[in-house]
């Protein structure tokens, strides 16, 4: 494996900036630029850099939606969310339509937020294509199928052009698939939810979203700490704080970022990217989410090697 590209990086439904976030951004950026004189657009742009990244930046507000990219020619994806729709337009752009491709998705749950991009994903009309949808729910097709049909969607799943295969996985065992060694785990989530482990070059990848973690379950404790095992990056489901997680959003299918550390700590994982944002978190927010999740894993790893902590943001790049 080489990179990971985060295309969504939002919980439940998308979001956007509104007009008042995007004032607020300028007149922070103005304020700090007072008294200042730009002479080039690359001092400019270089002052621009310094600023932090909520005002000069945005997590940004599609869906779940992650790209593992390996050696394999074949794409690999995991959910479709709303990002899945730039996703496949990035592809488009760079491939055409005379190439044909093929594109492994993995399914972590069948809930609307992480499937609503697959009528948007441009290269499934294109004839020539391949799709493998991957997943351990025996309703995928289904799930896909009905969110298009009518009065749902206007196109209809017939009217795909591309080949779409449904590969029905079995937890706990582990496939070869694009060049990569794939194990699924279920998770705890309304309606299961399963997270993968990719491996391959001697890196690995973890995706877990949507899944609850009950601290009071030692073995599922063990389980979970033996799935993130020595990963060079977990994402990770960190929607909630600690305090929402066991109180009164307990039992809703998330987690949460002091878990999250606890657990990679644990696995002696390299680097955790936090996830599936809270929509209702704006970029201020999510900030200082991060500066506090990276100052309680300083102060909680003893004497083991730092965990790397992220937060994963719609159009970041990870090397692997």
């Amino acid at each position: 494996m080489k990179k990971v590209t985060f295309w969504g990086t939002r919980g439940s439904l998308p979001v956007s900036l509104s007009s008042r976030d995007i004032r607020e951004k300028i007149i922070a950026a103005l304020t700090a630029a007072n008294g200042k004189n730009f002479k080039t657009p690359a001092a400019l742009a270089s002052f621009v850099d310094t600023l932090p990244f909520a005002t000069n930046s945005t997590f940004g507000g599609n869906s779940s939606c992650v790209e593992i990219i390996g050696n394999s020619t074949e794409h690999v994806i995991c959910d479709m969310g709303s990002g899945a729709r730039p996703l496949g337009n990035a592809r488009i752009a760079q491939f055409g339509v005379s190439q044909p491709q093929t594109y492994h998705i993995f399914m972590s749950h069948l809930h609307w937020d992480h499937l609503m991009g697959f009528p948007f994903f441009a290269p499934m009309y294109i004839p020539g294509n391949r799709i493998i949808v991957h997943g351990c729910h025996h309703q995928l097709e289904e799930a896909i199928r009905l969110q298009m049909r009518t009065p749902c969607f206007p196109v209809d799943y017939s009217q795909a052009g591309a080949s779409i295969e449904f590969d029905i996985m079995t937890p706990g065992q582990t496939y070869e698939i694009a060049g990569m060694k794939v194990t699924a785990k279920q998770q705890l989530h309304a309606g299961k939810s399963f997270g993968y482990r990719f491996e391959s070059d001697n890196r690995s990848v973890v995706y877990s979203t949507d899944s609850e973690h009950k601290l009071e379950d030692i073995a599922e404790y063990e389980a979970f700490v033996h799935f993130f095992a020595k990963a060079d990056l977990v994402i990770f489901d960190a929607m909630y704080s600690l305090a929402e997680a066991v109180s009164v959003k307990s039992d809703w299918g998330h987690s949460s970022n002091v878990i999250g550390v606890e657990l990679c700590q644990a696995a002696a994982a390299r680097r955790l990217a936090l996830f599936h944002h809270e929509p209702v978190n704006d970029d201020k927010q999510l900030s200082r989410l991060l500066a506090e999740t990276r100052r309680l894993e300083e102060i909680t790893r003893g004497g083991n090697a730092a965990l790397e902590v992220i937060s994963a943001y719609d159009g970041l790049t990870i090397d692997l």
